[in-house]
């Protein structure tokens, strides 16, 4: 079996979690009802939540966890693969595991992952986040084989970090996926072309569901969930970012075919930096003020 329908549901995920249980349930019914096999929700489906205190008094452990349990039983009941981008979880020791989850069609869980890569910047808009003063990063990749082909996991801000998608790639994975809560202002200048560029240079699916519009934390998402072909074609895209269901029809034999066109992962060649090559002599003025 290589041909599964994909569905990547779009939220605008709140501080109340069980609001977002019921919000979940909705959106996963309608993919669900649109034939999808494998249905895949945004970074922090739990919980959008900015403030430490609040996040604190809502964490539970994973086996108490009200999205878990949700999606282990909407797996089961819909008989789908059920992909939790991130949800907050309580590890232990004041830490706290940015976490994905992968349900199958019984409800039971197949894997998960902990966001490896912490989103700490400084954008132009006056925007800071540190997220590394939360969360616990995770230091392992994850695959899974599924009855469709390996999957990749990532989450967000990972999708910057093209090695991490390589060693996916490398190690059979067919179909990549990256769940994001994307800022507006990074969604608006980079979504598209990375998702797209993890695509092409993998010969890969990529399906990202993401968070979108004004939440309640006063956090604003970029919205536009993807899933995108090897070739780096747009199969569906929420163009808004408003919650939604978009669905698209994967056949991943169709990334063996894309890595036979380009076989740039059978062609890649290790190499090391040798030396930093410095010219000698000083540049005149005139020449500088020419250039």
């Amino acid at each position: 079996m290589s041909i599964f329908r994909a569905a990547a549901i779009q939220m605008r995920s709140g501080t109340d979690t069980q609001a977002n249980v019921a919000t979940l349930e909705r959106l996963v019914g309608e993919a669900a009802a649109q034939g999808a096999h494998y249905v895949q929700t945004p970074e922090m489906t739990g919980a959008v939540q900015r403030n430490r205190e609040g996040l604190a008094a809502a964490l539970r452990d994973e086996e108490n966890d009200l999205i878990v349990k949700a999606a282990s039983g909407l797996s089961a009941k819909h008989g789908i693969y059920l992909h939790i981008g991130s949800t907050a979880i309580a590890v232990g020791g004041g830490k706290i595991a940015n976490r994905a989850f992968l349900f199958g069609p019984d409800g039971k869980k197949i894997v998960s992952y902990d966001k490896i890569h912490m989103f700490d910047v400084d954008l132009d808009n006056g925007e800071s986040w540190r997220e590394s003063a939360v969360y616990a990063a995770g230091n392992d990749t994850v695959l899974a084989d599924l009855p469709f082909g390996r999957m990749g996991f990532a989450i967000c801000y990972d999708i910057r970090f093209p090695q991490l998608f390589r060693a996916q790639a490398e190690a059979g994975a067919s179909v990549l996926t990256a769940p994001a809560a994307f800022t507006r202002q990074t969604g608006e200048a980079h979504w598209h072309v990375l998702q797209r560029a993890r695509a092409i240079e993998n010969g890969a699916f990529v399906i990202s569901a993401a968070q979108g519009g004004l939440h309640e934390d006063g956090r604003e998402t970029y919205g536009h969930s993807l899933i995108v072909s090897p070739w780096g074609e747009i199969l569906a895209e929420a163009d808004h970012d408003e919650p939604a269901v978009i669905v698209a029809d994967i056949d991943t034999s169709e990334s063996a075919a894309a890595r036979r066109k380009v076989p740039n992962l059978k062609n890649a060649r290790l190499f090391g930096l040798l030396r930093i090559a410095e010219s000698q002599g000083d540049m005149k003025k005139e020449n500088i003020a020419s250039s």
